[in-house]
């Protein structure tokens, strides 16, 4: 039936773009924590909020290597010992893994004098202990907001001897030399890919993989962390891949990553980051 245009049509249509601009303008307002220069989506800093931070390990932080979002060795994967385990609440299942959190003791007289401000990245989970109280050792039970600091981080803004100290926190944008950086498990039939270094909103919410050869891109499922998979045959091609921002939305496309010749066990660096 061919398309009749009148005065009746024109409303019906006007009513629709209002409609329309009207959801759009809804679902750009829940985006709070980006900000759009030009054609560059930027992160910016949360609101601050009170929660509390504790500390694990020593003052080496071996105990805080490898962890739930897969970065591994910290040293070598460029996070350091500026680094904290979330609670459930802050993790996010494993969504949280790469965000900048920065936070200041207060309200402690453990705290350090002018209360210094400290910047970690989120790569761990803090698991529940519903053995305590959560008021009382059980510090990363649902619902409480909690970090728990490698100790050098930690000494950085309070007394070790403190134990637990009140913080005002706040997400910020992660600074982050290079691009992003892709590491490599699985095998011919299966692809597991870390995500690093991270910048802007330090998190990743969806990727995808194109072969070369396939030359169509293949959406990655969630694993667990800051892991993706893809259940496909991908060897003999050079590997390009897409990432989403969890926190801005903003996809950015990282070209030919990996070589023909790539393999698993190896870690490779992109040009491209977020804001």
């Amino acid at each position: 039936m061919a398309f009749s245009f009148s005065f009746h049509s024109w409303n019906i249509i006007s009513f629709l773009f209002i409609i329309i601009s009207f959801s759009l303008m809804t679902m750009e307002s829940t985006v709070t924590q980006a900000a759009s220069y030009g054609s560059v989506i930027q992160f910016r800093p949360s609101s601050w909020k009170l929660a509390h931070a504790t500390f694990y390990g020593d003052e080496t932080a071996r105990e805080t290597m490898g962890g739930a979002c897969g970065y591994g060795n910290l040293f070598d994967s460029g996070y350091g010992t500026n680094t904290a385990a979330l609670s459930t609440t802050l993790f996010n299942n494993g969504y949280a893994c790469g965000s900048c959190f920065q936070m200041k003791c207060v309200n402690s007289k453990w705290c350090y004098k002018y209360s210094p401000s400290i910047t970690v990245t989120a790569t761990n989970l803090c698991p529940p202990n519903w053995a305590q109280d959560s008021n009382n050792g059980g510090w990363c039970n649902p619902p409480r907001s909690h970090f728990d600091l490698a100790k050098p981080a930690f000494m950085r803004f309070a007394q070790w001897k403190a134990g637990i100290v009140p913080v005002m926190y706040r997400r910020v944008p992660c600074a982050k030399p290079g691009g992003l950086r892709f590491k490599f498990q699985g095998n011919g039939y299966w692809l597991l890919v870390y995500v690093m270094n991270v910048a802007g909103g330090g998190d990743i919410s969806k990727m995808w993989v194109r072969g070369s050869k396939t030359g169509q891109w293949i959406s990655m499922s969630h694993n667990w962390g800051a892991s993706y998979q893809a259940f496909a045959v991908l060897g003999g091609q050079s590997l390009s891949f897409r990432v989403q921002s969890y926190s801005t939305k903003e996809i950015i496309t990282a070209s030919y990553v990996a070589p023909s010749n790539w393999n698993t066990g190896m870690t490779y660096k992109s040009n491209v980051n977020f804001h």
